[in-house]
Protein backbone atom coordinates (compact mmCIF):
# COMPACT_ATOMS: atom_id res chain seq x y z
CA UNK A 1 0.00 0.00 0.00
CA UNK A 2 0.58 3.41 -1.37
CA UNK A 3 -0.38 6.22 2.34
CA UNK A 4 0.61 9.96 1.61
CA UNK A 5 -2.40 11.29 3.98
CA UNK A 6 -0.38 14.66 4.47
CA UNK A 7 -0.15 17.87 2.55
CA UNK A 8 2.58 19.72 1.66
CA UNK A 9 2.64 23.17 2.51
CA UNK A 10 5.05 26.01 2.84
CA UNK A 11 8.07 23.54 2.39
CA UNK A 12 6.99 20.90 5.05
CA UNK A 13 4.40 17.43 5.15
CA UNK A 14 2.00 18.95 7.55
CA UNK A 15 -1.10 16.95 8.64
CA UNK A 16 -4.69 17.94 6.73
CA UNK A 17 -7.15 20.15 7.86
CA UNK A 18 -10.15 17.42 7.72
CA UNK A 19 -7.88 14.54 8.77
CA UNK A 20 -10.04 12.56 6.26
CA UNK A 21 -8.50 10.22 3.79
CA UNK A 22 -9.50 9.12 -0.38
CA UNK A 23 -8.49 6.18 -0.92
CA UNK A 24 -6.50 5.14 -4.64
CA UNK A 25 -7.08 2.66 -7.06
CA UNK A 26 -5.37 0.14 -9.12
CA UNK A 27 -7.42 0.31 -12.06
CA UNK A 28 -5.95 -3.13 -13.25
CA UNK A 29 -7.35 -5.04 -10.18
CA UNK A 30 -10.27 -2.39 -9.12
CA UNK A 31 -8.81 -2.52 -5.67
CA UNK A 32 -7.33 0.25 -3.19
CA UNK A 33 -3.54 0.44 -3.36
CA UNK A 34 -3.33 3.77 -1.40
CA UNK A 35 -4.60 6.25 0.63
CA UNK A 36 -4.47 10.50 0.48
CA UNK A 37 -5.33 13.33 2.08
CA UNK A 38 -8.94 14.81 1.44
CA UNK A 39 -8.11 18.35 1.45
CA UNK A 40 -10.28 21.24 2.29
CA UNK A 41 -10.80 24.87 2.44
CA UNK A 42 -9.06 25.27 5.26
CA UNK A 43 -5.61 23.25 3.88
CA UNK A 44 -6.40 25.37 0.43
CA UNK A 45 -5.84 28.79 2.56
CA UNK A 46 -2.48 27.70 4.43
CA UNK A 47 -1.31 26.88 1.04
CA UNK A 48 -2.35 30.00 -0.63
CA UNK A 49 -1.04 32.12 2.25
CA UNK A 50 2.45 30.36 2.01
CA UNK A 51 2.60 30.86 -1.70
CA UNK A 52 1.64 34.23 -0.83
CA UNK A 53 4.10 34.72 1.29
CA UNK A 54 7.02 34.39 -0.95
CA UNK A 55 5.64 35.68 -3.97
CA UNK A 56 7.40 38.77 -4.39
CA UNK A 57 10.13 37.53 -3.31
CA UNK A 58 10.05 34.85 -5.60
CA UNK A 59 9.32 37.02 -8.55
CA UNK A 60 12.26 39.07 -8.38
CA UNK A 61 14.53 36.08 -8.44
CA UNK A 62 17.53 36.54 -10.89
CA UNK A 63 16.98 34.38 -14.20
CA UNK A 64 20.15 32.59 -13.33
CA UNK A 65 18.77 31.19 -10.14
CA UNK A 66 15.48 29.93 -11.68
CA UNK A 67 17.28 28.09 -14.33
CA UNK A 68 19.42 26.36 -11.94
CA UNK A 69 16.47 25.55 -9.56
CA UNK A 70 15.24 23.73 -12.91
CA UNK A 71 18.63 22.25 -13.18
CA UNK A 72 18.46 20.60 -9.89
CA UNK A 73 14.78 19.47 -10.36
CA UNK A 74 16.14 17.82 -13.59
CA UNK A 75 19.11 16.18 -12.06
CA UNK A 76 16.58 14.87 -8.91
CA UNK A 77 13.67 14.03 -11.44
CA UNK A 78 15.97 11.16 -13.27
CA UNK A 79 17.06 9.61 -9.95
CA UNK A 80 13.37 8.68 -9.29
CA UNK A 81 13.11 7.62 -12.53
CA UNK A 82 12.11 3.48 -11.50
CA UNK A 83 9.82 5.00 -8.67
CA UNK A 84 8.13 7.42 -11.01
CA UNK A 85 7.49 4.41 -13.45
CA UNK A 86 6.09 2.06 -11.59
CA UNK A 87 3.99 4.44 -9.72
CA UNK A 88 1.88 5.62 -12.96
CA UNK A 89 1.97 2.16 -13.96
CA UNK A 90 -0.13 1.36 -10.50
CA UNK A 91 -2.29 4.65 -10.40
CA UNK A 92 -3.06 5.19 -14.30
CA UNK A 93 -2.85 1.01 -15.39
CA UNK A 94 -0.11 2.23 -18.07
CA UNK A 95 1.99 -0.22 -19.27
CA UNK A 96 5.08 -0.24 -18.00
CA UNK A 97 6.43 0.65 -21.73
CA UNK A 98 4.49 3.64 -22.21
CA UNK A 99 4.84 4.62 -18.18
CA UNK A 100 8.96 5.16 -19.18
CA UNK A 101 8.65 6.03 -23.45
CA UNK A 102 6.03 8.48 -22.89
CA UNK A 103 4.96 9.68 -19.23
CA UNK A 104 8.19 9.50 -17.31
CA UNK A 105 10.15 11.25 -20.51
CA UNK A 106 7.30 13.81 -20.67
CA UNK A 107 7.62 15.23 -17.31
CA UNK A 108 11.91 15.30 -18.28
CA UNK A 109 11.05 16.78 -21.23
CA UNK A 110 9.51 19.97 -19.94
CA UNK A 111 11.70 20.56 -17.42
CA UNK A 112 14.11 20.83 -19.64
CA UNK A 113 12.63 22.71 -21.92
CA UNK A 114 11.81 25.25 -19.53
CA UNK A 115 15.09 25.47 -18.29
CA UNK A 116 16.30 25.41 -21.55
CA UNK A 117 14.09 28.25 -22.42
CA UNK A 118 14.84 30.42 -20.17
CA UNK A 119 18.61 30.63 -22.47
CA UNK A 120 16.84 33.15 -24.70
CA UNK A 121 13.62 34.21 -23.17
CA UNK A 122 13.68 38.37 -23.00
CA UNK A 123 11.94 39.44 -19.72
CA UNK A 124 12.77 43.50 -20.68
CA UNK A 125 12.69 45.15 -23.89
CA UNK A 126 14.00 49.07 -24.44
CA UNK A 127 11.94 51.39 -26.63
CA UNK A 128 13.64 54.77 -26.62
CA UNK A 129 13.59 55.53 -22.95
CA UNK A 130 10.59 53.33 -21.55
CA UNK A 131 10.91 49.88 -20.43
CA UNK A 132 8.53 46.88 -21.14
CA UNK A 133 8.91 44.16 -18.44
CA UNK A 134 7.09 40.59 -18.12
CA UNK A 135 6.81 39.59 -14.61
CA UNK A 136 5.35 36.98 -12.64
CA UNK A 137 1.78 36.65 -12.46
CA UNK A 138 1.36 35.85 -8.62
CA UNK A 139 0.44 33.18 -6.75
CA UNK A 140 -0.84 30.40 -9.24
CA UNK A 141 -3.67 27.49 -9.00
CA UNK A 142 -3.37 24.70 -10.63
CA UNK A 143 -5.43 21.57 -11.62
CA UNK A 144 -4.15 19.01 -13.55
CA UNK A 145 -5.86 15.93 -15.25
CA UNK A 146 -5.13 11.98 -14.29
CA UNK A 147 -4.56 10.97 -17.99
CA UNK A 148 -0.96 12.43 -17.55
CA UNK A 149 0.33 12.35 -14.28
CA UNK A 150 3.91 13.64 -15.26
CA UNK A 151 2.95 15.53 -18.40
CA UNK A 152 0.35 17.80 -17.55
CA UNK A 153 1.70 18.34 -14.33
CA UNK A 154 4.93 19.31 -14.86
CA UNK A 155 4.88 21.46 -18.02
CA UNK A 156 2.60 23.70 -15.51
CA UNK A 157 4.94 23.38 -12.82
CA UNK A 158 7.83 24.13 -15.16
CA UNK A 159 6.92 27.16 -16.62
CA UNK A 160 5.69 28.84 -13.51
CA UNK A 161 8.78 28.31 -11.80
CA UNK A 162 10.81 29.92 -14.92
CA UNK A 163 8.88 32.66 -14.90
CA UNK A 164 9.12 33.37 -11.38
CA UNK A 165 4.71 32.26 -9.33
CA UNK A 166 4.57 29.97 -6.74
CA UNK A 167 2.08 27.87 -7.00
CA UNK A 168 -0.82 25.72 -5.08
CA UNK A 169 -1.34 22.62 -7.23
CA UNK A 170 -4.53 19.79 -7.07
CA UNK A 171 -3.20 16.78 -8.68
CA UNK A 172 -6.33 14.71 -9.73
CA UNK A 173 -7.20 12.43 -6.64
CA UNK A 174 -6.92 9.34 -9.22
CA UNK A 175 -3.59 9.38 -10.14
CA UNK A 176 -2.08 11.57 -7.16
CA UNK A 177 1.17 9.52 -6.60
CA UNK A 178 3.22 11.16 -9.12
CA UNK A 179 2.99 14.26 -7.69
CA UNK A 180 3.71 12.97 -4.38
CA UNK A 181 6.47 11.89 -5.94
CA UNK A 182 7.30 15.49 -7.72
CA UNK A 183 7.06 17.50 -4.29
CA UNK A 184 9.45 14.70 -3.02
CA UNK A 185 11.84 15.72 -6.00
CA UNK A 186 11.14 19.26 -5.42
CA UNK A 187 12.07 19.66 -1.73
CA UNK A 188 15.31 17.40 -2.56
CA UNK A 189 16.08 20.26 -5.35
CA UNK A 190 15.75 23.28 -2.61
CA UNK A 191 12.96 24.73 -3.97
CA UNK A 192 12.39 27.45 -1.92
CA UNK A 193 9.34 27.47 1.14
CA UNK A 194 6.31 28.17 0.04
CA UNK A 195 7.16 28.01 -4.09
CA UNK A 196 5.49 24.65 -4.36
CA UNK A 197 2.58 23.29 -2.43
CA UNK A 198 0.99 20.36 -2.66
CA UNK A 199 -2.90 20.01 -1.14
CA UNK A 200 -4.41 16.53 -2.49
CA UNK A 201 -8.04 16.30 -2.46
CA UNK A 202 -12.01 16.45 -5.02
CA UNK A 203 -13.11 18.93 -6.63
CA UNK A 204 -15.78 19.79 -4.19
CA UNK A 205 -12.88 20.10 -1.52
CA UNK A 206 -9.94 21.62 -3.25
CA UNK A 207 -10.81 22.85 -6.49
CA UNK A 208 -13.73 25.44 -5.48
CA UNK A 209 -11.81 27.04 -3.11
CA UNK A 210 -8.56 27.60 -5.07
CA UNK A 211 -10.38 29.20 -8.41
CA UNK A 212 -11.84 31.05 -6.01
CA UNK A 213 -9.43 32.36 -3.84
CA UNK A 214 -8.81 35.59 -3.39
CA UNK A 215 -5.19 35.65 -3.48
CA UNK A 216 -4.65 33.42 -6.17
CA UNK A 217 -3.75 35.41 -9.49
CA UNK A 218 -4.04 32.74 -11.86
CA UNK A 219 -5.44 29.09 -12.67
CA UNK A 220 -4.47 26.76 -15.03
CA UNK A 221 -6.38 24.11 -15.44
CA UNK A 222 -6.37 20.80 -17.51
CA UNK A 223 -10.02 18.70 -17.68
CA UNK A 224 -13.21 18.92 -18.87
CA UNK A 225 -14.85 21.50 -20.71
CA UNK A 226 -17.92 21.77 -17.77
CA UNK A 227 -14.81 21.89 -15.24
CA UNK A 228 -13.08 24.39 -16.83
CA UNK A 229 -16.43 26.80 -17.41
CA UNK A 230 -17.10 26.44 -13.31
CA UNK A 231 -13.14 27.31 -13.03
CA UNK A 232 -13.93 30.43 -15.59
CA UNK A 233 -16.99 31.69 -13.81
CA UNK A 234 -15.10 31.49 -10.00
CA UNK A 235 -12.03 32.83 -11.48
CA UNK A 236 -14.53 36.17 -13.06
CA UNK A 237 -15.78 37.04 -9.54
CA UNK A 238 -11.84 38.46 -8.97
CA UNK A 239 -10.54 38.66 -12.71
CA UNK A 240 -7.98 36.39 -12.11
CA UNK A 241 -6.30 34.98 -15.71
CA UNK A 242 -7.20 31.94 -16.65
CA UNK A 243 -5.15 29.08 -19.01
CA UNK A 244 -7.30 26.20 -20.23
CA UNK A 245 -6.72 22.97 -21.76
CA UNK A 246 -9.98 20.95 -22.54
CA UNK A 247 -11.44 18.52 -24.37
CA UNK A 248 -10.79 17.22 -28.39
CA UNK A 249 -12.24 14.82 -30.81
CA UNK A 250 -9.59 15.54 -33.28
CA UNK A 251 -9.50 14.63 -36.91
CA UNK A 252 -7.12 12.43 -39.08
CA UNK A 253 -7.50 12.92 -42.71
CA UNK A 254 -5.85 9.84 -44.45
CA UNK A 255 -5.41 11.16 -48.19
CA UNK A 256 -5.82 8.70 -51.02
CA UNK A 257 -2.43 8.52 -52.07
CA UNK A 258 -1.10 6.43 -49.01
CA UNK A 259 -0.37 2.89 -48.38
CA UNK A 260 -3.44 1.78 -46.77
CA UNK A 261 -1.94 -1.03 -44.16
CA UNK A 262 0.54 1.86 -43.21
CA UNK A 263 -2.25 4.18 -42.93
CA UNK A 264 -4.52 1.98 -40.59
CA UNK A 265 -1.18 1.17 -38.29
CA UNK A 266 -1.22 5.05 -37.98
CA UNK A 267 -5.01 5.38 -36.82
CA UNK A 268 -5.08 2.50 -34.57
CA UNK A 269 -2.04 3.48 -32.88
CA UNK A 270 -3.70 7.38 -32.32
CA UNK A 271 -6.82 5.53 -31.31
CA UNK A 272 -5.70 3.24 -29.04
CA UNK A 273 -2.34 4.86 -27.30
CA UNK A 274 -2.56 5.53 -23.70
CA UNK A 275 -5.90 3.18 -23.19
CA UNK A 276 -7.65 6.00 -25.71
CA UNK A 277 -6.97 8.54 -22.69
CA UNK A 278 -5.64 11.18 -24.70
CA UNK A 279 -7.51 14.29 -25.24
CA UNK A 280 -5.38 15.12 -28.51
CA UNK A 281 -6.43 11.22 -29.49
CA UNK A 282 -7.22 10.87 -33.38
CA UNK A 283 -10.67 9.64 -32.92
CA UNK A 284 -12.37 10.68 -36.14
CA UNK A 285 -10.98 9.08 -38.68
CA UNK A 286 -11.59 10.29 -41.93
CA UNK A 287 -10.65 8.30 -45.47
CA UNK A 288 -11.53 8.81 -48.80
CA UNK A 289 -15.06 6.96 -49.64
CA UNK A 290 -13.28 4.33 -52.60
CA UNK A 291 -10.61 3.49 -49.76
CA UNK A 292 -13.65 2.14 -47.34
CA UNK A 293 -13.53 -1.47 -47.35
CA UNK A 294 -9.70 -1.68 -48.05
CA UNK A 295 -8.94 0.20 -44.91
CA UNK A 296 -11.72 -1.27 -42.43
CA UNK A 297 -9.87 -4.91 -42.99
CA UNK A 298 -6.57 -3.49 -42.50
CA UNK A 299 -7.96 -1.39 -39.49
CA UNK A 300 -9.73 -4.55 -37.94
CA UNK A 301 -6.42 -6.73 -38.41
CA UNK A 302 -4.19 -3.80 -36.78
CA UNK A 303 -6.94 -3.68 -33.99
CA UNK A 304 -6.97 -7.10 -33.41
CA UNK A 305 -3.13 -7.50 -32.88
CA UNK A 306 -2.91 -5.07 -30.41
CA UNK A 307 -2.54 -6.62 -27.24
CA UNK A 308 -4.83 -5.73 -24.02
CA UNK A 309 -3.63 -7.32 -20.51
CA UNK A 310 -2.27 -6.31 -17.44
CA UNK A 311 0.46 -3.52 -17.59
CA UNK A 312 3.75 -5.16 -16.40
CA UNK A 313 2.99 -8.35 -18.81
CA UNK A 314 5.62 -7.94 -21.72
CA UNK A 315 4.03 -7.12 -25.01
CA UNK A 316 0.89 -5.57 -23.66
CA UNK A 317 0.34 -2.37 -25.56
CA UNK A 318 -3.48 -1.18 -23.71
CA UNK A 319 -3.71 -1.76 -20.43
CA UNK A 320 -6.87 -0.68 -18.02
CA UNK A 321 -9.06 2.29 -18.09
CA UNK A 322 -8.47 4.75 -15.23
CA UNK A 323 -11.45 4.11 -13.17
CA UNK A 324 -14.99 2.34 -13.05
CA UNK A 325 -16.88 5.26 -13.21
CA UNK A 326 -14.84 6.00 -17.46
CA UNK A 327 -15.44 2.23 -18.08
CA UNK A 328 -19.01 3.28 -17.60
CA UNK A 329 -18.60 5.93 -19.61
CA UNK A 330 -16.83 4.19 -22.76
CA UNK A 331 -19.60 1.66 -22.33
CA UNK A 332 -22.43 4.23 -22.87
CA UNK A 333 -21.03 5.32 -25.71
CA UNK A 334 -20.29 2.18 -27.29
CA UNK A 335 -24.04 1.67 -27.40
CA UNK A 336 -25.23 5.12 -28.24
CA UNK A 337 -23.45 4.06 -31.69
CA UNK A 338 -25.23 1.55 -32.12
CA UNK A 339 -28.45 3.03 -31.33
CA UNK A 340 -27.43 5.96 -33.40
CA UNK A 341 -27.28 3.25 -36.49
CA UNK A 342 -23.57 3.17 -36.90
CA UNK A 343 -21.83 -0.42 -38.23
CA UNK A 344 -19.87 -1.68 -35.18
CA UNK A 345 -17.19 -3.28 -36.79
CA UNK A 346 -15.12 -4.46 -34.18
CA UNK A 347 -14.72 -4.68 -30.56
CA UNK A 348 -17.81 -3.39 -28.60
CA UNK A 349 -19.25 -3.35 -25.13
CA UNK A 350 -17.86 -5.87 -22.06
CA UNK A 351 -14.53 -7.16 -20.98
CA UNK A 352 -11.74 -8.56 -23.53
CA UNK A 353 -11.86 -12.41 -22.87
CA UNK A 354 -9.94 -13.03 -19.54
CA UNK A 355 -10.04 -10.05 -18.23
CA UNK A 356 -12.89 -9.84 -16.03
CA UNK A 357 -11.31 -7.82 -13.13
CA UNK A 358 -9.91 -4.50 -13.42
CA UNK A 359 -11.14 -1.85 -15.65
CA UNK A 360 -10.15 -2.90 -19.49
CA UNK A 361 -12.39 -2.54 -22.56
CA UNK A 362 -12.46 -3.32 -25.92
CA UNK A 363 -10.52 -1.57 -28.67
CA UNK A 364 -13.18 -0.69 -30.91
CA UNK A 365 -14.02 0.30 -34.55
CA UNK A 366 -17.08 1.71 -35.68
CA UNK A 367 -17.63 1.94 -39.55
CA UNK A 368 -20.86 4.05 -41.49
CA UNK A 369 -20.23 7.09 -39.05
CA UNK A 370 -22.16 10.43 -40.12
CA UNK A 371 -20.05 13.43 -38.15
CA UNK A 372 -23.03 14.88 -36.10
CA UNK A 373 -23.86 11.24 -34.38
CA UNK A 374 -22.46 11.33 -30.31
CA UNK A 375 -19.64 9.18 -31.11
CA UNK A 376 -18.55 11.71 -34.03
CA UNK A 377 -18.84 15.04 -31.80
CA UNK A 378 -18.57 13.67 -27.86
CA UNK A 379 -15.42 13.08 -26.21
CA UNK A 380 -15.13 9.20 -25.32
CA UNK A 381 -11.99 9.43 -24.01
CA UNK A 382 -10.82 5.32 -24.46
CA UNK A 383 -9.98 3.40 -27.68
CA UNK A 384 -13.24 3.46 -30.31
CA UNK A 385 -12.73 4.77 -33.49
CA UNK A 386 -15.06 6.47 -35.93
CA UNK A 387 -14.20 6.13 -39.53
CA UNK A 388 -16.18 8.09 -41.81
CA UNK A 389 -15.89 8.41 -45.20
CA UNK A 390 -14.92 11.72 -47.71
CA UNK A 391 -15.50 12.50 -51.15
CA UNK A 392 -12.84 15.08 -51.70
CA UNK A 393 -10.16 17.37 -49.77
CA UNK A 394 -12.94 20.10 -49.08
CA UNK A 395 -15.13 17.62 -47.88
CA UNK A 396 -12.74 16.41 -45.41
CA UNK A 397 -12.17 19.72 -43.91
CA UNK A 398 -15.51 20.37 -43.94
CA UNK A 399 -16.00 17.16 -41.79
CA UNK A 400 -12.95 17.93 -40.05
CA UNK A 401 -13.50 21.97 -38.70
CA UNK A 402 -17.43 20.49 -38.16
CA UNK A 403 -16.85 20.21 -34.15
CA UNK A 404 -16.99 22.67 -31.07
CA UNK A 405 -13.41 21.42 -30.34
CA UNK A 406 -10.52 21.96 -31.88
CA UNK A 407 -7.18 20.48 -29.96
CA UNK A 408 -5.42 18.81 -32.48
CA UNK A 409 -5.52 17.32 -36.31
CA UNK A 410 -3.84 15.07 -38.51
CA UNK A 411 -3.14 14.33 -42.11
CA UNK A 412 -1.72 11.19 -43.13
CA UNK A 413 -0.40 11.35 -47.16
CA UNK A 414 2.77 11.80 -49.72
CA UNK A 415 1.83 14.62 -51.95
CA UNK A 416 3.67 17.52 -50.11
CA UNK A 417 1.51 20.88 -51.09
CA UNK A 418 -1.75 18.73 -50.38
CA UNK A 419 -0.50 17.74 -46.98
CA UNK A 420 0.94 21.67 -46.58
CA UNK A 421 -2.91 22.71 -47.75
CA UNK A 422 -4.81 20.43 -45.46
CA UNK A 423 -2.81 20.90 -42.31
CA UNK A 424 -3.41 24.75 -42.69
CA UNK A 425 -7.26 24.50 -42.79
CA UNK A 426 -7.52 22.63 -40.06
CA UNK A 427 -8.50 24.78 -36.98
CA UNK A 428 -6.99 23.12 -34.00
CA UNK A 429 -3.83 24.41 -31.93
CA UNK A 430 -1.62 21.37 -32.70
CA UNK A 431 -1.46 19.82 -36.53
CA UNK A 432 0.80 16.79 -37.32
CA UNK A 433 1.87 15.43 -40.71
CA UNK A 434 2.52 12.04 -41.13
CA UNK A 435 3.23 11.11 -37.88
CA UNK A 436 6.60 13.61 -37.31
CA UNK A 437 7.42 13.90 -33.51
CA UNK A 438 8.10 17.99 -33.61
CA UNK A 439 10.37 19.79 -31.00
CA UNK A 440 9.76 20.20 -27.28
CA UNK A 441 8.90 23.54 -27.22
CA UNK A 442 6.00 23.74 -29.65
CA UNK A 443 3.14 25.90 -28.24
CA UNK A 444 0.25 23.51 -27.25
CA UNK A 445 -3.50 24.60 -26.73
CA UNK A 446 -6.66 24.51 -28.66
CA UNK A 447 -8.99 26.50 -30.92
CA UNK A 448 -12.59 26.93 -29.96
CA UNK A 449 -14.21 25.06 -26.84
CA UNK A 450 -10.91 23.12 -26.43
CA UNK A 451 -9.44 25.90 -24.58
CA UNK A 452 -7.69 28.90 -23.79
CA UNK A 453 -3.84 29.96 -23.70
CA UNK A 454 -1.18 27.85 -24.53
CA UNK A 455 1.62 25.36 -23.00
CA UNK A 456 5.11 23.84 -23.45
CA UNK A 457 8.45 25.64 -23.68
CA UNK A 458 8.57 29.53 -23.59
CA UNK A 459 4.71 30.17 -24.90
CA UNK A 460 4.14 28.63 -21.49
CA UNK A 461 6.04 30.72 -19.60
CA UNK A 462 4.55 33.63 -20.79
CA UNK A 463 0.82 32.13 -19.50
CA UNK A 464 1.98 33.05 -16.04
CA UNK A 465 3.67 36.24 -16.45
CA UNK A 466 2.28 40.32 -16.71
CA UNK A 467 3.34 42.73 -19.31
CA UNK A 468 4.48 46.26 -17.69
CA UNK A 469 5.19 49.46 -19.31
CA UNK A 470 7.88 52.28 -17.78
CA UNK A 471 7.98 55.16 -19.31
CA UNK A 472 10.96 57.46 -19.05
CA UNK A 473 12.80 54.71 -17.28
CA UNK A 474 16.04 55.67 -19.42
CA UNK A 475 16.06 58.97 -18.76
Amino acid sequence: MRNQIKQFINGEWVDSASGETLDVINPATGEAFGKIAKGNEEDVNRAVEAAYAVYLEFRHTPVEERRAMLDRIVEEYTKRKDELIETMTDELGAPLGLSEKTHYQAGLNHFTAARDALDTFEFEERRGDDLIMKEAVGVSGLITPWNFPTNQTSLKLAAAFAAGSPVVLKPSEETPFAAIILAEIFEAAGVPKGVFNLVNGDGEGVGEPLSSHPKVRMMSFTGSGPTGAKIMRNASEDFKKVSLELGGKSPLIILDDVDVDEAAEVAVQKVVRNSGQVCTAGTRTLIPTSMKTEFLEAAKKKMEAVKVGEPRTEGVEVGPLVSSKQFDTVQSYIEKGREEGATLYHGGTGHPDGLDKGFYVKPTIFSDVQNDMVIAQEEIFGPVMSVITYNDIDEALEIANDTKYGLAGYVYGNDQDTLQYVARRIEAGTIEINVAKGRTDLPFGGYKQSGLGREWGDYGIEEFLEVKSIKGYFK
